[in-house]
């Protein structure tokens, strides 16, 4: 086996890792030595702006460097969160345990009200707009369906409820208003 010079480098970085990691201080200052004009590149590159980089990666001070770690880390944390599965009960004895009503007697008027509302605006819509509304959203159809039931192209189902959407929301914003 022949030991490369890649192989060394990444022997005596490894080295240097664990080193700083043990609380080597010199350790800890080769390594910002050896990364400080990569990192700066990298900054330089992106944000095409000397001093907005140097600012970043804060390599004026290097008493920061360690701020500037952990708030790497810190970022990194968060997106690994972000992108983690949510882990969720599904079993219904399990949902009905962790979750609090929240509802108040005032939601449910208010609820009540709404509905009633949206009653009252499809009544007063033409005969399209409400069939097209209804389909969607209280029959549950899929635009495929739709267009099958009302014999136009998906896209014209598409504008149709766009359009029943903005007149109904018209009507009762204009009925809530009074």
């Amino acid at each position: 086996m022949t030991i490369t010079f890649e192989d060394t480098d990444k022997t005596q970085l490894i080295a240097l890792v664990r080193a700083a990691q043990a609380g080597d201080r010199q350790a800890f200052g080769r390594l910002f030595e050896r990364f400080e004009r990569h990192v700066m590149g990298i900054a330089l590159r992106r944000l095409g702006d000397y001093g907005e980089a140097q600012e970043l990666c804060q390599l004026r001070e290097p008493e920061a460097f360690a701020g500037w770690l952990r708030a790497i880390t810190a970022r990194m944390a968060i997106n690994r969160l972000v992108r983690r599965p949510v882990d969720r009960a599904l079993e219904p004895e399990a949902l009905e345990a962790t979750c609090a009503e929240t509802r108040t007697p005032l939601d449910d008027v208010l609820t009540g009200e709404r509905a009633r509302e949206v009653r009252r605006g499809l009544k007063a819509l033409g005969r399209m707009d409400r069939e097209t509304l209804v389909a969607f959203y209280v029959d549950g159809q899929s635009l495929v369906e739709m267009s099958d039931r009302f014999a136009a192209p998906v896209g014209t189902i598409k504008r149709r409820l766009h359009v029943a959407r903005k007149r109904l929301a018209k009507h009762v914003e204009t009925v809530a208003a009074v």
